[in-house]
């Protein structure tokens, strides 16, 4: 897991060090000291720590006017033994939707295994987006860690599967990736 960096093809346009309204502003990153791990394994000195002992993410790209951010995660998503959720929403999440961002795409190829508990967070964070005409997609998770939410039902509050797990979401640049992803969400909800 050491050497699975963040994705950096965008770093030329957007960095959530340098943007001072994002949560990680001001962070600095080794490039040779390994000190976050999931588990007994490191990971790659780029990723964010929001708190969680196993899940770790990378802002990849946000556009405020838009209303949107692009976020890559890693590790083992943990809400039974971390309520990792309830880090993620109120340590990265609300701060970002304070500042005008109400669509997510969440980006999991990276993300092992999902561990639930209860909805409250999920719900709460839906609700918030909804209400800023936002919404949460999650793009190119695995197939069990899909079905670990579908068997908790928390797939409601996200869109997932379909065409947004066959996307090569690399080949694009921030902006035709949000394009992209907001029309296939448009037509899933009817709109």
């Amino acid at each position: 897991m050491h050497d699975i960096e963040p994705y950096w093809n965008w770093r030329h346009r957007y960095t959530a060090e340098e943007d001072a309204r994002s949560p990680f502003f001001g962070d600095e990153h080794s490039e040779f000291e390994f000190t976050n791990a999931v588990y007994d394994h490191a990971i790659h000195p780029q990723w964010d720590s929001f708190g969680s002992r196993t899940l770790y993410l990378k802002v990849l790209f946000a556009d405020y006017d838009e209303g949107y951010a692009v976020i890559e995660l890693i590790g083992e998503w943990n809400d039974l033994l971390y309520n990792d959720v309830m880090l993620l929403k109120r340590d990265v999440i609300e701060p970002m939707m304070s500042h005008g961002i109400a669509r997510f795409i969440l980006v999991g190829e990276n993300v092992l295994n999902f561990h639930p508990s209860d909805d409250e967070y999920y719900s709460e964070w839906y609700e918030e987006a909804t209400d800023a005409d936002g919404w949460i997609a999650l793009l190119n998770f695995r197939e069990h860690v899909r079905d670990d939410l579908k068997a908790a039902n928390i797939d409601q509050y996200f869109l997932l599967g379909g065409k947004l797990d066959q996307l090569d979401w690399r080949t694009f640049e921030p902006e035709d990736l949000y394009e992209r992803v907001s029309a296939f969400v448009l037509k899933r909800l009817g709109a």
